[in-house]
């Protein structure tokens, strides 16, 4: 969970990270087409879906509490007017590709997981009562602009991304959660060994090289009438024949 932009206000959003594939059923490793995730709108109303109605659930059971300038939506009328509201919009979801390397997917995630909201290279002065940092105004082209705030409402920004005492920012689910950790092993053996399987859909080599160049090799190059057989194949990470 990722709480501020690049003003320190209140953007609170969340960065997933989907495997690009999963064990099947059989114990094997099963990748994903290129394009195996649902449309992006289809995913951000699944999302409002969902959320929406943990938030439903949440407050007829008592758990929220409202107060300050929101107070007014402890009152069942103005908070269902407000779902209401929120159904009505479209949410935001962007998918990325996937990533180049596990270094890759460590540098992005250490921009989030242990960082605070700002790094103190990007504040330029602290004088006067004033506060002057870096920020890159992502509506105007991502230009780097310098930012003046008075020293309270910086600090005002800046504690509202220290988050509660036992709040859990980063949670793993799937393969990667908890109960399923002796899997992830499984899959980085099978990653490894080469055991992998075809998508759904995904051409295997023979039929790839038939579509491409026209050549069929599971043919009988001597008749050209009869189809070979898989009988054996040669492991290449024990360096035997298997059947």
């Amino acid at each position: 969970m990722h709480t501020w932009g690049q003003n320190l206000v209140d953007h609170p959003h969340l960065h997933c990270i989907v495997p690009g594939g999963g064990l099947s059923t059989g114990g094997n490793w099963i990748h994903a087409r290129a394009d195996f995730f649902i449309p992006v709108k289809v995913l951000a109303r699944k999302f409002r879906g969902k959320f929406l109605a943990f938030l439903r659930t949440t407050y007829e059971s008592g758990g929220l509490k409202f107060g300050g300038t929101i107070a007014q939506l402890q009152e069942p009328r103005t908070f269902n007017s407000l779902l209401h509201q929120l159904y009505a919009a479209e949410w935001v979801v962007f998918c990325k590709k996937s990533f180049k390397s596990p270094d890759s997917v460590l540098e992005y995630l250490g921009r989030y997981t242990h960082r605070v909201a700002i790094s103190n290279s990007r504040i330029k002065s602290i004088a006067h009562r004033k506060v002057s940092f870096e920020w890159k105004d992502r509506r105007d082209g991502n230009k780097t602009k310098i930012m003046t705030l008075d020293a309270l409402e910086f600090l005002r920004r800046f504690l509202l991304h220290i988050l509660p005492g036992r709040f859990m920012k980063i949670r793993h689910y799937g393969l990667l959660g908890n109960r399923n950790r002796a899997k992830v092993k499984t899959c980085q053996l099978l990653l490894k060994s080469g055991r992998l399987l075809a998508a759904p859909g995904q051409s295997n080599t023979q039929e790839l090289i038939l579509k491409l160049f026209g050549v069929d090799i599971a043919k009988c190059p001597c008749c050209g009438q009869g189809k070979m057989t898989l009988k054996r194949r040669f492991d290449y990470n024990a360096r035997r024949m298997v059947e």
